[in-house]
């Protein structure tokens, strides 16, 4: 995970396989969520005040599923 400006510096960021997520199935769950915009059919969800991710995404083809990487939060 990177802030936007970082990428913006870096010209080949290292990325992350991340394989368990929780599946969320309304976005007004979110507290404090952005989201980016559309990279093909998917838009990726971000930290909405320091714009760091993406902590998890959202296909467009769904309107009603959206996955959170368990390794990008603090859960208990």
């Amino acid at each position: 995970m990177k802030k936007k400006t970082a990428l913006l510096a870096s010209s080949s960021p290292d990325g992350d396989v991340l394989q368990d997520h929780w599946l969320v199935d309304d976005m007004f769950s979110f507290e404090n969520i952005g989201f980016t915009k559309d990279v093909g059919n998917v838009k990726f969800l971000i930290c909405a005040d320091c714009e760091i991710g993406p902590i998890g995404w959202h296909c467009l083809d769904d309107k009603k599923s959206f996955y959170i990487a368990l390794d990008r939060v603090s859960h208990e």
